[in-house]
């Protein structure tokens, strides 16, 4: 079997986008309109949580309920799989919490090269 085969690689792909953990771990509390998850998130501009949330929709991992009221409310929640990915995500977050700071010299002694 060739790594390029190898079905981890859908997990990592799904990761790989910058903003893709943070909403996730965002919604970790349940459901969340657009405007709380920027609140949550901080640093993150309308455009691209939404794109984010998008891409999150159709990999299946939140879904999108709207509600017919006015003004038109829309959240979003976490699906299974969505909850799922939440397992990795925060073992990511305590390699970082171990080797960040190894990394982050590493980085500098490398840019300072």
């Amino acid at each position: 079997m060739f790594i390029a085969d190898c079905p981890a690689r859908l997990g990592f792909d799904l990761l790989a986008g910058t903003w893709t953990s943070v909403v996730l771990y965002a919604l970790r509390g349940g459901p969340a309109r657009p405007g709380e998850l920027r609140e949550r998130i901080g640093g993150v501009s309308p455009k691209v949580l939404t794109e984010t949330l998008r891409r999150l929709e159709a990999n299946g991992l939140v879904e999108r309920r709207r509600y017919a009221e006015a003004p038109p409310r829309v959240e979003y929640a976490l699906t299974e799989p969505g909850r799922g990915l939440l397992e990795p995500i925060l073992a990511l977050g305590r390699w970082t919490e171990r080797y960040g700071e190894q990394v982050l010299a590493a980085q500098e002694r490398a840019e300072a090269g």
